[in-house]
Formats: C-alpha cells, structure tokens, sequence
C-alpha cells in the first residue's frame, strides 16, 4: 500500500533496508552497492530503492535530517511495507577525545534533548538501544576484520546549531561518543514496532577541534561503511 509519504506497493520493500539521511545518498548506494537496483519510491524526492547485494534483497532509502523526519520514514516502514530491519547509515561529530575523523560509530544506545520519547513513553525517559543481534553481528564482522570501531552511547540532538555552549563537556563527562541527530528516534519506533534497528556512523567531524572530512573524503568513507555494513549482516 502508499501512505501519505512513500508511494511503494506492497512487497517492493526487503525486510533489510539501509536509512541514509540523504536520498541522494540512498541513490548512490543503489547504483554502487547493489545490483539490478529498482526505484520504487520518490515521493517528496525522498527516493527508496530494492536491489541485492550477492543475491539478497536489500532496499535503501532516505530518512530526512533530524528525528521527527527519521521517525516519520521508519513508523511507515515497519508499519505498513514489511520492512523488519532498519539499518542507519550516517555520520556523526566525534565527541570523545578518543575518535579520529573516518572511524566507525555504532550506537548501543542513544541519548536525546528531544522530548519526543518521552512522549511516547508517559512522560517517562526511555532507554533507547541497538537491537543486539545487529549490534553484535556488525561488531563481530569489525572484530574479524580487524576494523577499529567505537560502541557506545551517541546524543541525537534537535539542534544541529546547539545554543548549550556548555553541551560538548557535559557528554564528554558522561562518556557519550558522537553527535547525531536520528538514532534516540530510530530506536524508539523499531521498539514500539517490535523490530530490529541499528545505527552505524562514520566520524565526519571533531566537535572540538573543528577539523572535517572533504566532500570526497566523506564519500570514501560512507562507502567503506556501508559496504561494511552489507557484508556484515548479510555476508559474515
């Protein structure tokens, strides 16, 4: 069926999608990752697709940037095209000393400033986690390879232009990892829907020092990860 903001039919989705935040990176992961790659989506141009990657299904599509888009993408997902396991593949700002741009994140859990779970919850803070069996399938796959990786708590903010000046050493106090501003979302709706989500980010910037990736050096990046990523869950 279509819904208001996905214009797929039923059964064009797999049960493994991956969530770029950006369609366009959805299309790059199409046309790079996976064969005989189908659009079966472009409402608002937040473009869906359904290939395979060495003869599995795997759809990809657009989530939007920031939680109430991410959440919005994923309750249609699991609710009404089959989808089983959501897979983020993204970015985040390094907030640990200990990260260096281009290593890989993956969020155990994910803290917020959004009151969005809250809400969900009865006003009560919900712990919002990875499903562990995709958890520990991408790290096992790291571990294998011996692919340095960091697991542990991300902060999914509102505000990519956060006015606590103060927000950077709180997390770091508090052991969070990196920035991003999907997960807390993502995993909440995966919860209410009983389904499998994971995020699984690159680090494209150092918070503190300010120091990025080039446009290019994001691209290689985002392509090793998501390759990574396939081959984790549907290879290893």
């Amino acid at each position: 069926m279509t819904t208001p903001h996905i214009s797929a039919k039923a059964g064009d989705f797999a049960e493994l999608c991956l969530f770029p935040g950006d369609p366009l990176r959805a299309k790059h992961i199409a046309e790079t990752h996976l064969d005989s790659a189908e659009l079966i989506s472009d409402t608002r141009n937040m473009l869906a697709f359904t290939g395979q990657f060495r003869g599995t299904p795997v759809s990809v599509m657009g989530s939007g940037m920031g939680m109430p888009s991410c959440a919005l993408y994923a309750q249609e997902l699991f609710q009404h095209f089959g989808v089983e396991r959501l897979v983020r593949v993204g970015s985040c700002g390094a907030v640990s000393a200990n990260l260096n741009l281009r290593d890989l994140v993956v969020a155990q859990g994910a803290c917020t400033d959004s009151s969005m779970n809250q809400k969900l919850f009865g006003g009560y803070d919900f712990a919002a986690i990875a499903d562990y069996k995709l958890l520990s399938e991408f790290v096992g796959y790291c571990q294998k390879k011996n692919q340095r990786v960091a697991v542990g708590n991300v902060f999914s903010t509102d505000s990519f232009y956060h006015p606590d000046k103060k927000l950077e050493s709180r997390l770091e106090a508090m052991n969070v990892l990196a920035l991003d501003m999907e997960a807390a979302a993502l995993y909440a709706v995966a919860a209410i829907h009983k389904k499998q989500a994971l995020a699984v980010m690159t680090v494209s910037d150092e918070i503190r020092t300010g120091n990025g990736l080039s446009a290019n050096e994001r691209q290689t990046a985002f392509n090793e990860m998501t390759e990574m990523t396939l081959e984790s869950l549907l290879v290893y």
